[in-house]
């Protein structure tokens, strides 16, 4: 079995520099997220009327808005909001996308079918509306925001592990693993599940923009954490009647949620050139 996950697995090589690049960019937001309290020139929540409106200067980097809170303190707090919504939810769609991925693939017929005609139902929703739709029932908060995204991409994840699994069972490794006797659950997890992580690695790095975009969107709408909260989407949403008057209340949080996105995205496409075990075939 070890010998069979070696072969699958991609050989020692070079790190695709996208990946370095966005691994890096992405390491320096966490740090910024954890530091963040400590490294904020201001209170983040603290109002200051007479210097509401003031302009980047070295007093205020990126300046003040409406309530004169000091706008690069608010993005330092609000960089915490957007890595939990983006991780968090991938996390949470990858602890019931894969089982049911695994379930799927493995009981073929009446449970496949079931499993498989809801994920092709909630896929054809689209992502934006489903989670106005998870969160239309419920108080607005971070967690809810958080669980509502999750839920939005567990069919994809059940989706690309029913597909992926599928191809494996059928592998000699996992025929002699049936011919020696092992149950189920013995060749799902020593057997298929290591040489399914790759792609499901690759497409979680990938899931993880989206899932941040995601809770971003549905905030900018209201339906995530709440004023006086400095969540980068509602940041912007509330920046909106001053575009005219000070256009960087919004433009700070939408650029640094644009770098966030980009070196996310990075880094996932870093793994698929890394992990992709079909990239690998076709460069040899």
């Amino acid at each position: 079995m070890s010998g069979q996950i070696a072969e699958r697995l991609p050989r020692a090589r070079k790190w695709p520099p996208v990946l370095l690049i966005g691994g890096v960019v992405v390491t320096a937001i966490v740090v910024l997220a954890l530091l963040g309290p400590a490294i904020a020139p201001y209170d983040p929540t603290a109002f200051a009327v007479r210097a509401r409106f003031a302009t980047p200067s070295p007093a205020h980097w990126f300046g003040t808005d409406e309530f004169g809170r000091d706008v690069l303190s608010r993005v330092l707090a609000g960089a915490r909001y957007s890595l939990v919504m983006g991780f968090g939810a991938t996390a949470i769609s990858l602890a019931l996308g894969v089982p049911l991925g695994l379930l799927a693939a493995l009981h073929r017929g009446l449970v496949e079918e079931a499993i498989m005609r809801v994920v092709d139902l909630l896929i054809s929703i689209p992502p934006v509306l489903l989670g106005l739709l998870i969160l239309a029932v419920t108080p607005p908060s971070l967690w809810k925001t958080v669980a509502a995204v999750g839920l939005v991409y567990i069919p994809i994840m059940t989706r690309l592990t029913r597909s992926v699994a599928l191809g494996l069972l059928e592998e000699d490794f996992v025929q002699a693993a049936r011919a020696r006797g092992e149950g189920a659950v013995s060749i799902l997890a020593r057997e298929v599940l290591p040489n399914a992580w790759p792609p499901i690695i690759v497409e979680s790095g990938l899931r993880v923009t989206f899932a941040i975009l995601l809770g971003s969107s549905l905030s900018f709408l209201g339906l995530g954490p709440q004023p006086p909260s400095s969540e980068w989407g509602l940041m912007i949403a509330e920046s909106r009647q001053f575009i005219d008057q000070a256009p960087w209340i919004g433009l700070a949080p939408g650029l640094s949620l644009c770098v966030l996105l980009i070196a996310v995205n990075l880094f996932g496409e870093g793994l698929r050139e890394a992990l992709d075990p079909r990239l690998h075939a076709r460069a040899g």
